[in-house]
């Protein structure tokens, strides 16, 4: 079964997109921040992580960046989500390295798609 690493600080938003993905068979790990986000990517590879753009400290891209910029993570998924839902905003999100780009709030159908079009495990 896959795993999905959720990185949002807003704890609503957090427990929606959790309950769906286990909703539609993922197991879910939850961060609030880039740091836990690392810490807990050590501890056990997601198959993907959505990720929120606004965090305490840094910015989910730098946080995607800084990924997709490492050999031992540059491979997994990363679903950015955002209220920015300009096209300079999608743009930069996928000059990061994000694999999509999805608004907030999320389309939680669109979100699960996404996932499932993105992991092959």
């Amino acid at each position: 079964m896959s795993t999905i690493l959720v990185v949002e600080d807003t704890m609503t938003q957090a427990e929606i997109i959790i309950g769906s993905l286990r909703n539609a068979g993922f197991n879910t790990i939850l961060a609030m921040s880039g740091d836990e986000a690392r810490t807990k990517i050590g501890q056990q590879k997601p198959s993907a992580i959505v990720l929120d753009v606004v965090l305490p400290n840094e910015s989910g891209f730098e946080l995607c960046r800084d990924l997709k910029d490492k050999p031992t993570t540059k491979d997994i998924p990363i679903i950015l989500c955002s209220t920015k839902s300009g096209e300079m905003d999608k743009f930069w999100g996928m000059k990061q390295g994000a694999s999509a780009y999805l608004t907030k709030p999320v389309d939680i159908d669109e979100l699960v798609r996404t996932i499932r079009l993105l992991v092959k495990d």
